[in-house]
């Protein structure tokens, strides 16, 4: 796995120097993507820097910003194409030649063939830049569903773009905070693409390609989008189609000239990869992590399954000492704050299996396609609503007057309430009426389901289910769990790969109807029989466990006091009325209720806000 960075400017460059200077203090943000080389490309108008993790071709053939025809294209590029023999192979049959054995050279080829269709050949996670030195025009692309980041900026005549938003920072001169960003995280947990929280970055969504000419505002366009069209088909054909995809992505994912290993907890997804992986990859090494307290930890489910399948599994149990001191490492490490408390225990994972292996394979992404978390059972719960439409106004208007916590008020009311003005996605923070009572700026006009409203333009003829389906994998999947993903692995340089967000999987999952999706109580019903015989019967019946982490515990004890301190000492006034978080942390301790979402949520802006913000270079530039 790699990392990039670059400056375009519209006119000849006046002082290279400085710009190769900018370029280069870019690159270096950027060490931890690619610890095994670095390079450099600068001509009258761009400077391209890169640092390569090197998995595919170890050999110095595989050194980027990579030449190709004459050097007439240069490449940067940060992902894996899998697909990449294939395509070598087709291309050799047209003319193309190739010097080494790297996938990036067959991109590269790709697109001198292609064009700006190439993405659309292409399987695999990829960012990539590539400059035509002749035709003088940058050409971007990020990967059908946003496994790999891609962030840019504009600013006078000059156009920034890199792997991560950490490299922009300190370049950038006119930055600006967006409220209208915190706003939104403050709902989600964290800020929906293509927003950041510097209004002049914004992130290439996935799916969408970049263009830049000189002298014109960058074009996107989108390539791509994962919409779910299901099919009239019996059941036992589409799990054929399913097993069969499965097992080939998890093949072309395993293509590595350095060691594979694979995470492991003790759900279904990740046993499914393992599994598979385990057939054509000898020796595989799985890794998993947990807590001590009961409840917290899959660790005996894990080495259950390991042993299941014959695959060494090493183990990590993280104590809440730990938890706090790495902290604020890991808030570094995600760019824009991410506040679900499983990324950090998946940041101790990452850690853990660096050590082993250079690789490893997760199972991102089998919730938003096959119907995996329990919230999607809510259209089921909530069908009774469907007969009493005539009077559902004045049954919401009941449940408004019912006081909180009153036993049968969020059912009157989410059933109530349609679904586009409720559902924002699996994670669900802060209400409007909560954010307008603590942040100072808080703008009326600009609530949570303006962030998603696109998306249910989309599918506004789909059923509820595949609704719910469309958010999340549109918003949450590359919102929190991707940014989770690449940023704890790449912290460490691990390469992370995820097989069930494969297009050709995804054409066999969009094509399944909703109905055998979710069976009665059973989630991801087709995925767990598309798994028979591959993992142990107690898997696949196992229902979701997430990546429980203690945190409601934690904060009433161990964590209290620092909580608390975060809290009081935080500059963030001009954005809070801190006595509403430190009222939900003391009545959280008391146990009036669960909060250690929503406190988690605004620890983590808070160490993110003193990080990127008030650093002392920074200080006057928002």
């Amino acid at each position: 796995m790699c990392g990039f960075a670059g400056l375009l400017s519209s006119q000849s460059l006046s002082q290279p120097k400085n710009e190769f200077a900018t370029v280069k203090t870019m690159n270096n943000m950027l060490v931890h993507r690619g610890p095994d080389d670095a390079g450099y490309f600068q001509d009258e108008y761009i400077t391209m820097g890169f640092r390569r993790l090197s998995i595919i071709d170890l050999t110095a053939k595989g050194h980027q910003p990579m030449p190709y025809l004459n050097d007439r294209y240069l490449l940067t590029f940060n992902g894996e194409i899998y697909n990449y023999l294939e395509l070598k192979k087709e291309l050799k049959t047209e003319g193309y030649q190739f010097q080494g054995d790297s996938d990036s050279e067959v991109l590269l080829a790709a697109y001198a063939k292609y064009g700006v269709t190439v993405p659309q050949h292409l399987r695999g996670m990829f960012a990539f830049v590539i400059w035509d030195t002749e035709e003088k025009v940058l050409f971007a692309a990020r990967d059908h569903f946003g496994i790999k980041p891609f962030y840019f900026a504009t600013e006078n005549d000059q156009f920034y773009y890199a792997s991560e938003q950490k490299a922009l920072y300190p370049i950038l001169r006119e930055r600006q905070f967006n409220h209208e960003a915190l706003q939104d995280y403050m709902t989600f947990q964290y800020v929906p693409e293509p927003e950041t929280l510097a209004t002049s970055i914004h992130a290439l969504e996935p799916g969408h390609y970049l263009i830049k000419r000189l002298g014109e505002k960058p074009r996107v366009q989108r390539y791509f989008n994962a919409t779910f069209t299901p099919v009239q088909a019996k059941e036992d054909v589409l799990v054929k189609r399913l097993r069969k995809a499965l097992i080939d992505s998890v093949k072309l994912h395993l293509r590595s000239d350095v060691p594979v290993g694979a995470f492991l907890s003790g759900g279904i997804d990740s046993s499914i990869i393992a599994a598979i992986a385990n057939q054509y990859h000898p020796n595989l090494k799985t890794f998993s992590v947990g807590f001590e307290r009961p409840g917290y930890s899959e660790l005996s489910l894990a080495a259950e399954t390991a042993d299941h399948l014959g695959v060494e599994n090493y183990q990590l149990t993280i104590t809440p000492g730990e938890f706090m001191t790495t902290f604020p490492y890991f808030v570094w490490a995600m760019d824009d704050p991410l506040a679900d408390p499983a990324a950090v225990p998946q940041f101790f994972l990452a850690r853990l299996t660096r050590r082993y292996v250079t690789v490893a394979l997760t199972g991102e992404g089998a919730d938003e396609l096959f119907a995996g978390y329990p919230i999607y059972h809510e259209p089921q719960s909530l069908r009774i609503f469907q007969k009493t439409q005539i009077i559902n106004g004045a049954l919401h208007w009941i449940a408004t007057l019912m006081p909180a916590g009153m036993r049968g008020k969020s059912f009157l009311l989410r059933g109530t309430t349609p679904l586009e003005k409720r559902y924002v996605g699996d994670a669900f923070i802060f209400d409007e009426a909560q954010k307008a009572q603590f942040l100072k700026n808080y703008d009326l006009h600009h609530p949570a389901p303006q962030a998603v409203a696109k998306y249910y333009r989309e599918v506004a003829t789909a059923d509820p289910l595949t609704k719910m389906q469309s958010i999340d994998l549109h918003t949450w999947l590359n919102g929190d769990l991707l940014r989770n993903a690449d940023r704890t692995s790449m912290a460490f340089s691990l390469e992370l790969r995820t097989p069930f967000l494969d297009r050709k999987v995804f054409q066999v999952a969009s094509q399944i109807p909703s109905e055998m999706r979710i069976q009665g109580k059973t989630t991801k019903a087709i995925l767990r029989k598309a798994a028979e015989g591959l993992v142990p019967v107690a898997v696949l019946k196992r229902p979701k466990l997430g990546f429980p982490v203690p945190i409601r515990h934690w904060l009433k004890d161990e964590m209290y006091d620092w909580a608390r301190q975060i809290i009081i000492t935080s500059p963030t006034d001009q954005f809070f009325r801190k006595a509403y978080f430190l009222k939900l942390l003391a009545n959280h301790r008391r146990g009036k209720a669960d909060y250690s979402r929503q406190l988690w949520t605004v620890l983590t802006f808070m160490t993110w806000y003193q990080q990127y913000v008030l650093t002392a270079s920074e200080k006057e530039r928002w």
